[in-house]
């Protein structure tokens, strides 16, 4: 009897002893779930769909509205890819470098800038997939050194740049040098002086397509420059003041409708490629039409006054 009972006692000691190690397992289970779940909620809280950014904000803040962070790069961080930063208010709000999609809007009526002192405005560096929107920025390069590129689009599906004035670069105004392909649109926007070409279009792979449309640019080394894998459209525009040409196309194809390009050196290059030009209005340039070993076409219906002379004939070709 007195055995059976020891043993009963053991059995229990031992039943009590693998309970214990089960619950101290289950509660250590349960607090890895619960510690999952709290760092996933913090991430996501992180990651906001909507930023700001104020002239007076500070980059330890969340960017919210009421908590404002103080610079594009301190938000970009806290926002979530295909996110938005928007400034609450004027201010510089310093250069950043974009890897995800995501929009920065500077806002209506107000000065929301980056000043690119020896350096680039914006690098985009984005995913083949990804939409980067810039809207509403004054991107400035001035300072003791000039700025080099305003937005360099390396990578990324598409970049639009939408009523921004991009001024005092050394370099380019936006640069669309790509490795693969991707989707350049320009539009109600201002270059200028970029001192070396104002928009370049280029990849290596694929096909880097361009729409630009109502952009004024002004005091610029080269206007619109065309090279392998480009094609584009450039409409409702003016270029002036260029100093080299304005319309330079050395590959792919550049088709030109209703712009005023004035008070250059040369109005229209096709080095190489092809260019097409309907309803232009080409006035007061060195040159304003040359073919050095491209192809150029038109309806026939574009006027040209007070250039200094001419490749092709000023009737052209008909397409």
């Amino acid at each position: 009897m007195r055995r059976c009972l020891g043993q009963c006692r053991k059995l229990e000691f031992h039943r009590q002893l693998v309970l214990g190690v089960f619950m101290k397992r289950i509660i250590v289970y349960l607090f890895a779930i619960f510690a999952c779940v709290f760092l996933t909620a913090t991430v996501a809280q992180a990651q906001a769909t909507r930023t700001w950014v104020s002239g007076v904000g500070d980059d330890v803040n969340p960017c919210s509205r009421t908590a404002p962070c103080k610079t594009f790069a301190g938000a970009i961080s806290k926002t979530a890819a295909g996110g938005e930063i928007d400034a609450l208010d004027p201010g510089g709000f310093g250069t950043v470098t974009i890897t995800k999609a995501i929009t920065i809007d500077g806002g209506g009526g107000q000065v929301a800038s980056v000043l690119a002192s020896g350096t680039n405005g914006f690098n985009i560096n984005a995913g083949v997939s990804d939409t980067v929107i810039l809207r509403n920025l004054r991107i400035s390069g001035a300072g003791v050194t000039l700025g080099v590129i305003g937005i360099n689009y390396i990578a990324g599906g598409q970049l639009v740049v939408d009523n921004c004035t991009i001024e005092k670069f050394s370099s380019n105004g936006i640069k669309a040098v790509l490795t693969a392909s991707g989707n350049l649109v320009v539009t109600h926007t201002k270059i200028i002086r970029a001192d070396t070409s104002a928009i370049v279009l280029n990849t290596t792979a694929g096909t880097v397509f361009g729409s630009i449309s109502h952009v004024d640019i002004q005091d610029s080394g080269n206007g619109i420059v065309m090279k392998a894998g480009g094609i584009a459209d450039i409409s409702d525009s003016t270029l002036s003041g260029i100093g080299g040409t304005s319309l330079f196309v050395q590959a792919g194809v550049l088709t030109a409708s209703r712009n005023l390009i004035s008070n250059g050196g040369t109005a229209v290059l096709a080095q190489g490629g092809v260019v097409r030009l309907t309803a232009n209005t080409i006035y007061n340039n060195a040159t304003d039409i040359s073919s050095a070993g491209g192809s150029i076409g038109t309806t026939g219906n574009n006027t040209l006054a007070g250039n200094g002379g001419s490749s092709v004939s000023p009737t052209f070709t008909t397409y």
